[in-house]
């Protein structure tokens, strides 16, 4: 894992997403418009480390709803620990929600040897290339561990469906763009991609609130 260090920007706090916001809507204006429309963006920062990939797996494939119940479940039982896991039965995952595929992504990344100290120095696509070489991490998996428990303020998650349905309200498009449209759409924003993307959740989760389907 040794190689160039990280030298980007890190989103920690409320005032760095608000000195990203600036930029974008110059870029895009619309970003402007979701901002007063749904007021401060979360930061959504949560520490790094096992959990954090844990976090991302339990997100994987299921609606926000259907993982946020099933992540209170995981934390209540510990199993976000690694040292909890590996010393976890099968029944004790599945009562927690966790899939068997689930289960075993979890007992691998427990059981592997990753530096997660060493990752917050390492570029951004050095970080994703390293978790997406632990079984169960794709790239949206490794962006989301990079954007929320890194911080690092130009990754975006393209291939997350809430964002992409997000980018076709907002942009009025006949159908979701694709993880590599969406890619192409975001290429100007760099390099505060990380921050465009907690807009287009927040005017996601908006949009939602107001339908009543959220």
């Amino acid at each position: 894992m040794n190689g160039a260090r990280y030298t980007g920007r890190v989103i920690q706090t409320p005032a760095d997403l608000d000195e990203g916001i600036a930029p974008l809507a110059r870029i895009e204006p619309r970003f402007a418009e979701i901002r007063a429309m749904t007021g401060p963006w979360p930061l959504r920062r949560r520490a790094d480390g096992f959990g954090a990939l844990v976090f991302a797996i339990v997100g994987q494939q299921v609606s926000v709803a259907s993982a946020a119940a099933v992540w209170d479940r995981v934390r209540a039982a510990g199993m976000d620990d690694a040292a909890r896991v590996r010393a976890a039965s099968d029944d004790e995952l599945w009562a927690c929600g966790l899939t068997r595929p689930k289960q075993r992504y979890l007992r691998a990344i427990a059981a592997s040897d990753m530096d997660y100290d060493a990752l917050r120095d390492m570029p951004d696509e050095a970080v994703i290339a390293a978790l997406s070489g632990l079984l169960g991490i794709g790239r949206w998996s490794a962006e989301i561990y990079a954007g929320f428990a890194l911080g690092r303020a130009d990754v975006i998650a393209a291939g997350d469906l809430a964002m992409q349905e997000a980018a076709r309200l907002l942009w009025d498009l006949p159908r979701r763009p694709t993880d590599g449209e969406l890619r192409a759409m975001a290429e100007p924003w760099s390099p505060w991609r990380g921050v465009a993307a907690r807009g287009l959740w927040a005017y996601y989760q908006h949009i939602k609130a107001k339908e009543g389907t959220l």
